[in-house]
């Protein structure tokens, strides 16, 4: 609980400093590619379903476009970062090289860092955390599938500390992540105990 608390102390006052740009200067901001999955390919087309909630992949990915049938400006990059803008479930992905050649569904805003000091980590950080997904959720249109639009992304605020701060935030963020995944190992092991201990009660 106690680092827990100063987890979001120290968040907080990281997004209360003058800091602050807008994201369109920081990055490039464009739209995934509309196609429809063939079953066989080279390519793989990432769509929201492949993430959990916290933009994680989730499951197995298949390539499943023709390469000649895309432009290269569509193919993604090491460090891109993925934004899922329509639905329920938004949440930030960092592109990472080691993953299959790939492409964004239209589910998605492709968002390209263009300045040096921002780590596509932290930029995924930052779209993942409370606040602005608060903040983000609260501009979305539309009703049976809400769609935060680019306009929204381009005029976002993001605060931009220095690189050794971005990584110290990410660095606590994966502690606080452990942390989360040993309590509830803990919590399950316990209530595994108190049942067997009722059981034996019972014989």
């Amino acid at each position: 609980m106690l680092f827990a608390f100063y987890y979001c102390f120290f968040v907080e006052k990281l997004l209360n400093k003058k800091l602050k740009t807008y994201l369109n200067k920081i990055s490039t901001i464009q739209t995934g590619l509309f196609a429809k999955p063939t079953g066989i390919g080279n390519v793989v087309y990432l769509q929201s379903k492949h993430f959990d909630e916290e933009g994680q992949l989730s499951s197995t990915l298949y390539a499943d476009l023709m390469a000649h049938n895309i432009s290269d400006k569509h193919l993604l990059k090491d460090g891109d970062v993925l934004f899922a803008a329509k639905g329920t479930k938004n949440f930030a992905a960092v592109f990472e090289n080691h993953n299959e050649p790939s492409v964004a569904s239209t589910s998605f805003f492709v968002l390209r860092p263009t300045d040096k000091k921002v780590l596509p980590q932290y930029l995924a950080w930052f779209l993942n955390s409370h606040t602005v997904q608060t903040l983000l959720k609260g501009q979305a249109i539309g009703t049976s599938i809400p769609s935060i639009s680019k306009q929204v992304l381009e005029n976002l605020e993001i605060a931009v500390p220095g690189i050794e701060t971005q990584k110290a935030i990410l660095q606590i963020t994966k502690l606080r992540k452990q942390e989360k995944s040993l309590k509830q190992k803990i919590d399950f092991l316990r209530e595994k105990q108190i049942q067997q201990q009722i059981i034996n009660a019972i014989k």
